[in-house]
């Protein structure tokens, strides 16, 4: 399971909308939206 199937999973079992977890990160949906897609993939701060 990559990235884009885990953040989808855990989204869906904690009965969230993409706006909801993008607003609990602090992103855009259209973030959320890309990164469920495998579009992109957050940046990681060092």
């Amino acid at each position: 399971m990559d990235f884009s199937e885990k953040l989808l999973t855990l989204r869906k079992a904690n009965d969230m909308t993409q706006e909801q977890l993008a607003e609990k990160l602090d992103v855009s949906r259209q973030s959320i939206s890309k990164w469920e897609s495998g579009q992109a993939t957050p940046e990681l701060e060092k």
